[in-house]
């Protein structure tokens, strides 16, 4: 079981973040809140590194980036070595990006998944594993990218 995450977003995922909190609490995650702390306009990209960093570095085991579509987060997150970002719509792709991609960051759209959702999809990521076997080869592949 994950111990602790970085947990960060922007002005339009910081409200879901905070109501992530609460899902974390009740699934016995802690986290450590890397910002932003309202919904003044930021720079998505400036919360994506800090999630990510805080992973790459072992500061964190995983990391959770909300911000309004989830992809901007996931491109900014994926440019730091050794983070694997993974955007998830559905308790499915939740579930396939840690099983067959070993991500260690996931992001979220707080515009565009229905707020009743994204606590499934945050329970979903952790109830599942790498399974490795034939996707190992796969993820040492894209670690490999980095090189």
């Amino acid at each position: 079981m994950v111990k602790k995450i970085a947990l960060g977003s922007d002005h339009a995922g910081f409200e879901e973040k905070e109501r992530l909190k609460k899902t974390l609490d009740e699934i016995g995650i802690a986290y450590e809140d890397v910002g932003t702390y309202s919904t003044d306009s930021v720079d998505y990209p400036d919360f994506a590194r800090k999630v990510g960093e805080a992973v790459a570095k072992g500061e964190a085991e995983q990391g959770i980036i909300v911000c309004g579509s989830g992809i901007g987060v996931a491109i900014a997150a994926n440019k730091v070595h050794g983070v694997r970002a993974a955007q998830a719509w559905n308790e499915e792709t939740a579930k396939l990006a840690r099983q067959h991609n070993d991500a260690n960051v996931l992001t979220i759209g707080a515009r565009v998944i229905p707020e009743a959702e994204i606590p499934n999809i945050v329970k979903a990521w952790f109830s599942a594993d790498f399974e490795g076997g034939r996707h190992e080869k796969r993820v040492e592949k894209i670690t490999a990218l980095e090189s």
